[in-house]
């Protein structure tokens, strides 16, 4: 139950929705075609993406020094 109301409370907000979506559609991306794709800063995609990471809602996923 506690899961379930985390989740549900990082879901709301419309902008970690949009984000969630984007990538279900597309798979991973870059945070610069992501914040394009929900229009919004990288910056504020980033702070939406650290948010969802700590909930493991996405995982990232490391290729030598990108993440």
């Amino acid at each position: 139950m506690e899961l379930a109301v985390e989740v549900f409370a990082m879901l709301a907000d419309a902008t970690r929705v949009r984000i969630v979506l984007a990538l279900r559609a597309a798979g991973e991306l870059p945070v610069n075609q992501l914040a394009e794709t929900v229009e919004k800063t990288p910056a504020a995609v980033s702070q939406h993406l650290a948010k969802l990471r700590l909930a493991r809602i996405v995982a990232t996923r490391q290729e030598g020094q990108r993440v």
